[in-house]
């Protein structure tokens, strides 16, 4: 269970582990896309493929450790099970947001988000 304020603290610190995630996400994507269409891609072959997804599973390992729920990589969705006044809460950080803001219960999920 994590407190906002842990919440926070914790994207803040994960910022570079986000980062590198999306890189990987893109390069893996358009790798794919380059093999699929033309069979050729300046980004290499299946091995760089395979490097890549390990590379990604990695830093998916490394976001969860802590308890971390992610919930989407593109875009990038994370949710840190807490508690708000009583009850069982996700707090929620989306890529692009600059901190943690939303939360919602954790059974109502993505689309019971409120502002914190």
């Amino acid at each position: 269970m994590f407190t906002l304020a842990q919440a926070r603290y914790l994207v803040a610190t994960l910022h570079p582990r986000v980062d590198e995630l999306i890189r990987v996400r893109a390069d893996l994507a358009e790798l794919q896309a380059d093999l699929t269409g033309h069979g050729v891609s300046a980004l290499g072959g299946r091995p760089e493929v395979k490097a890549l997804e390990a590379r990604l599973h990695g830093i998916l390992d490394e976001l969860r450790g802590p308890g971390i729920e992610v919930k989407s990589i593109a875009p990038v969705l994370l949710d840190f099970p807490g508690e708000r006044e009583g009850r069982q809460v996700l707090w929620c950080w989306l890529e692009g947001d600059t901190d943690v803001r939303w939360y919602h219960r954790a059974d109502c999920g993505f689309a019971g988000r409120r502002p914190v």
